[in-house]
This record gives structure tokens, C-alpha cells and sequence, in this order.
């Protein structure tokens, strides 16, 4: 463990400059800068905002119509959100049928009120949780036009992530709580309804005033500006705040380079931090309970101790602040921030909070869409949990993905599964969503480590990281960098085991002797082909690795670490469906024949992958 350190005083670190890497020539991303002023009135749960957008246009394309996301609204009866819960053959818990109970005052809505581009009036339609803009002039490729809005929200009872008076008393966890420009990439316009799944959004710079009762206290996304005037008790740089004038405080955060804000309010929250060498700021906001206080004094140190640990593996956390936040439904990510409950064990309390701070990597900075390819998001994470709770809580004494790997297994076997490019909102059942998008999503990048081995792996994940932060890469672009560091084919690889439901099962045919020699018969009964390690045992206690490469992946990969010397390597045709290996060894000689001890690739019966040899003498 890690020293630690806590500070009682509540100051955002000032705002820094992100350095933002040139995009590659094909790959552009519009730009967005907000500029909201809200004022909460925390009798009626009714916000007022303003909001200042500058839309830069950085694609080839002339835009005439634009999009708003209106998230609050879906938590209103007869919603999409609604019906889906309600229709769904396995409804998510938390959601069930409660917004169609929501009454009057506890519904969630965002209403625009009115919007200008350029000081133009624009034409809008409200459509549920899309706000739909006809413009009055197009947005010209490398365009920057402002759109001014004013528009009003209630905050809804807590059903799903954000809300107010969540199940464990905390009054307001403001996620989606803004009118946000929907997204538009190289596949046009992300015009999403809010059904149920996750977000995808433009990357920018976010300047938030939120006026408020004196007595909360905010945390979230974003640098306070003003921690001079935020309120009796509070100290900045040794001076004491006096009491604010007037009932209400006006907090200010900036937050650069990223793509949604979330904050969170609460009277009764306790703020520590955190200051990590080398590293963020982390604040803890959480209220102080018996059921808390043992607990989260004890997750400052495994989350500084998990943020070092992604930073040097992974990259280097790029923001001067992360804080951990109580409030939600459970857990989920946010731009330098994480909303979770804080109602839970020790192991619990730490699984969460890591899986989500790993998302700030891959969904915060990297930037993947949660929407459309949410296996790539959930996936990377899950792994990243697996590895860096074994590294930082408990060490595992087996197969460290273990667990996800059996949670595939069920999925697969079980008849509903559905391609991992299935959008995440049109999955039919949440029974294939959660497996499908977490599970199989680790699986697929602990198994890419199988199959371009461990170093170049190691190799593709800081690659990644420094080739394509704050520009959404795709699947596409992560299996080209992968490629690139390896030098194989990896196409094949994809468009099995995430484009498909087919399922990878190899077994040892036979072991026989021929002569002087021993020939080892494979084959293939799943419908997805794969490389194969296999380790060849002596009675003698010696080993070696036949090495089984694709004739598709246009190469080996290289020996890894912690495996017998590799003696051959025979190439492996898909089409066939058996394939022969000859051992210049007797079989008398031969123990057993074992296809991936690593136990990384994902076979589905792993009963038929050992052969264990009887000699003559009927002696193993």
C-alpha cells in the first residue's frame, strides 16, 4: 500500500492545458465549447439555465439540421426508456416500472425555452429525449457558429443513474442533466434516444456556473474557479471564507477536453482529497455514516494505488483531478469523475470505484461510443477491473479473467447471444447485453494477448493510448494498431468473435505412434478457428511448444515469456477441419499433449483439450 495522505480542505486544483494531438488526416471530430449558467431551486427540484455553445464544424460536410439530447425526459411515463423497461422480457431492476409511477413533481423533463444560431432563430421540434433543429443557415465545413439556448429542467426522482434522492438520501446526482449537442462522426449524426444504454459525445471545453443553496456542497466534473467564495467554513491558501451573503452560492467549474460534465449536490457530504505525487488530485465526497466512514477511509489508498497503476501500464492519467462521488444507482463514469453508491464492503466499495475510474481511460479519454460499440468501452474496463484489482486488492491465485471467461462461457451455451456489434439499446434481452458487452468483451482483449502474444500486446496497449487520445478510435482502429505492432492479420479475428456468434472448440483427435515417431491429430468443432499453443509433455519431464498459427493471420506471433521453448510450427489452413503434427519422439516418451494451458483462449469445451498418453506398459 501506497502513503497516504488526506486533506480536509475543499479546492479544486486550477485548470490546465491538455495537450491535444493532431488528428491523422482521415480522422476529424467536431469541436464544442459550453457556457451554462443554472440556478437550482432546491424546494421545487426545477433548474433554470442558460447556455452558450460555440460549434466548430471540422468535417467535409455542410450541415443543415442539428441535434440536442434531452435526457431528463425520458423519465416520464409512456417513454421510450418506460415502455422498454416495462416490455423487456428481463427488465433491469433498478428500473422495473417506476417512471410510470412517477407522479407530476417527480417526473424529470428539459424544456427549451429558446434558441438562437448566430442570434438567428432557428426552428426546433421536441422529440421526447432529441431536440430536432431545422437551421436557418448551414454550418459551412470548418465553421464555428454559436448557438445561444435558455431552457429549464426538473430533476427526476433517482430511477436510473442521475436524479434526485437516490436510495441511499443523496439529493441530486446531476448526470445527462443538460441539453447536449448530439454527436456527428464519420457515420453522420448520433441522434440516439435515451433508452437505457450508455453515451457517446463531442469533445470540448465545458465553463459551468451552478448557483445553489450555500449550504450543498458540489463535486464532479470540472476545476472550481472560485474556491475563494464558496462559503462559510471552507479555506483556500490559509485564508478563511466568511459566510456568503444571501441564500444561495454560485460554484464554478471548468472542465477541458472533455465530452459531458456531471455534477453532485449534497449538504450532508464530507469532501477529502488526496494528493497524489506525480499524479491527480483525488477528491472523496460521500456522507459520513457507520455504513460508510470504516470503508471509504480505506478506498483513498487502493484508488490512488489503482490510478498509478493504470498511469504506468496504461498511460498516464492526463487530467489534474479525479473525484469519487456517492450518488447514482450503482456506479458509472463520467469525465474526471464517477458517481457510485457508497453503501458496500470493502471489496465492493473498491471493484466499483476501480472499474470506473478505469473507464476514464478508455470511455474519458480514449473516447470510445458506449452506444454503438459498447463491448469496446465495457470490455477494455472489465479487463482493466480484472487485472488492476488483482494488482492493487488481492492477488489471484488462478486465471485472473477467470471469472469472465466462465460468465462467456454461460452466455454462449445458453442460445440468446448476439453479435457484440449489436448497437447497445437494441439488445433483446439484458441477460445477452450484460455477459455479451462486459464479459466477452474482456475476453476478446485477453485473448488478443493469446493471439499476437504478450509483449507486442503490451506493446498495442500504450500505442493505443498515445496514438488515440481525445479522437473516439473504433474497433477498426484498435485491431489496425494491434496489427501494426505485431505485423498479423487481424481481421479474421474481429469478424469472428465480435461481428459473430460462433464459438471456438479444438480437441486432440488422437495421439498415435508411426514408426519411431508420434503423430498428434487436431481438430476443429467450433465454427471460429484460432492459432494454437500446445505444450507437449515428456516422461521425462521436459516440455515443448508446437505452435499451431492461421494461415489467415500472414504470421507468427513471437515466443512469450513462461512457455517451453517453441520446436515447431505448422500452419493451420481454416478450411480444414483436422490438421496432423509428427513428434520426432516415440510415444512411449510422451506424457500428454495440452492445447493452450494459459487457459486465454476462449474454448467453449475444454474437456477434449488434453490428451493424457498410457504407455505400453498402461503407465501414464
Amino acid at each position: 500500500m501506497l502513503k497516504r495522505f488526506i486533506l480536509s480542505v475543499f479546492v479544486f486544483s486550477a485548470h490546465f492545458a491538455i495537450a491535444k494531438p493532431a488528428l491523422q488526416p482521415d480522422r476529424w471530430q467536431q469541436k464544442v465549447k459550453y457556457e451554462m449558467d443554472v440556478t437550482m431551486d432546491v424546494e421545487k427540484n426545477i433548474y433554470q439555465g442558460t447556455q452558450k455553445l460555440y460549434y466548430t464544424n471540422n468535417s467535409p460536410d455542410t450541415l443543415t439540421r442539428a441535434f440536442y439530447h434531452l435526457y431528463f425526459n425520458a423519465f416520464q411515463p409512456n417513454s421510450m426508456m418506460d415502455v422498454r423497461s416495462r416490455t423487456i422480457a428481463d427488465p433491469d431492476r433498478r428500473v422495473l416500472d417506476r417512471i410510470q409511477k412517477l407522479a407530476p413533481n417527480e417526473i424529470g423533463y428539459l424544456k427549451v425555452k429558446s434558441l438562437t444560431m448566430n442570434g438567428k432563430k432557428v426552428k426546433y421540434e421536441e422529440v421526447e429525449t432529441i431536440l430536432e433543429v431545422d437551421l436557418v443557415e448551414p454550418i459551412l465545413p470548418g465553421q464555428t457558429v454559436v448557438f445561444d439556448m435558455v431552457f429549464e429542467g426538473q430533476v427526476p426522482l433517482q430511477v436510473r443513474r442521475a436524479g434526485r434522492d437516490n436510495a441511499e438520501g443523496i439529493r441530486y446526482s446531476m448526470s445527462q442533466w443538460y441539453p447536449k449537442m448530439s454527436a456527428y462522426d464519420w457515420r453522420g449524426w448520433h441522434a440516439n434516444p435515451y433508452v437505457g444504454r450508455e453515451f457517446y459525445g463531442n469533445f470540448g471545453d465545458f465553463d459551468v456556473k451552478i448557483t445553489i443553496d450555500k449550504t450543498y456542497i458540489l463535486g464532479g466534473t470540472g476545476y472550481l474557479q472560485n474556491a475563494n467564495q464558496i462559503g462559510y467554513g471552507y479555506e483556500s491558501d490559509g485564508v478563511t471564507v466568511p459566510e456568503p451573503k444571501g441564500k444561495n452560492l454560485t460554484w464554478h467549474f471548468f472542465a477541458p477536453n472533455v465530452h459531458d460534465f456531471m455534477w453532485a449536490a449534497d449538504p450532508k457530504y464530507t469532501h477529502e482529497k488526496v494528493k497524489m505525487e506525480n499524479g491527480p488530485m483525488v477528491h472523496f465526497l460521500y456522507v459520513k455514516s457507520e455504513k460508510t466512514e470504516e470503508n471509504w477511509a480505506k478506498l483513498k489508498g487502493y484508488t490512488v494505488d489503482a490510478i498509478r497503476y493504470m498511469s504506468d501500464r496504461f498511460g498516464k492519467y492526463p487530467y489534474e483531478q479525479f473525484s469519487v462521488v456517492q450518488g447514482g444507482d450503482g456506479g458509472m463514469e463520467y469525465p474526471m469523475s464517477t458517481l457510485i453508491t457508497g453503501h458496500r464492503n470493502l471489496a465492493s466499495l473498491v471493484g466499483v470505484t476501480v472499474h470506473e475510474l478505469i473507464h476514464s481511460w478508455y470511455y474519458g479519454v480514449l473516447g470510445f461510443n458506449e452506444s454503438s460499440e459498447p463491448w469496446l468501452d465495457e470490455g477494455f474496463t472489465t479487463w482493466g477491473t480484472d487485472v488492476v484489482m488483482d494488482a492493487v486488492f488481492k492477488k489471484s491465485t488462478g486465471f485472473v479473467l477467470d471469472g469472465n471467461y466462465k460468465s462467456y462461457f454461460r452466455l454462449a451455451k445458453g442460445g440468446y447471444e448476439e453479435p457484440l456489434t449489436t448497437h447497445g439499446d437494441h439488445y433483446n434481452l439484458n441477460a445477452a447485453y450484460g455477459p455479451g458487452t462486459y464479459s466477452k468483451g474482456a475476453v476478446f482483449v485477453e485473448q488478443l494477448s493469446y493471439v499476437i502474444g504478450r509483449e507486442n500486446f503490451d506493446k498495442g496497449m500504450k500505442r493505443l493510448w498515445n496514438e488515440w487520445q481525445f479522437k473516439h478510435p473504433n474497433g477498426n482502429d484498435v485491431m489496425r494498431v494491434m496489427e501494426k505492432v505485431s505485423g498479423l492479420e487481424l481481421d479474421w479475428y474481429y469478424d469472428y468473435f465480435i461481428a459473430s456468434t460462433k464459438t471456438i472448440d479444438y480437441g486432440i483427435k488422437g495421439v498415435e505412434p508411426v514408426g519411431k515417431e508420434t503423430k498428434i491429430t487436431f481438430e476443429r468443432k467450433g465454427q471460429m478457428p484460432m492459432p494454437l499453443d500446445v505444450v507437449v509433455t515428456y516422461t521425462d519431464g521436459t516440455k515443448e511448444t508446437i505452435y499451431l498459427p492461421l494461415v489467415i493471420q500472414r504470421g507468427d506471433k513471437p515466443e512469450e515469456a513462461g512457455m517451453p521453448k517453441r520446436s515447431q510450427v505448422s500452419k493451420w489452413a481454416w478450411t480444414n477441419p483436422t490438421h496432423e503434427v509428427q513428434l520426432s519422439k516415440p510415444i512411449e516418451s510422451v506424457l500428454s499433449v495440452e492445447i493452450d494451458p494459459s487457459l486465454r483462449m476462449a474454448d467453449v469445451n475444454r474437456e477434449n483439450n488434453k490428451f493424457e498418453v498410457l504407455s505400453i506398459e498402461g503407465k501414464k
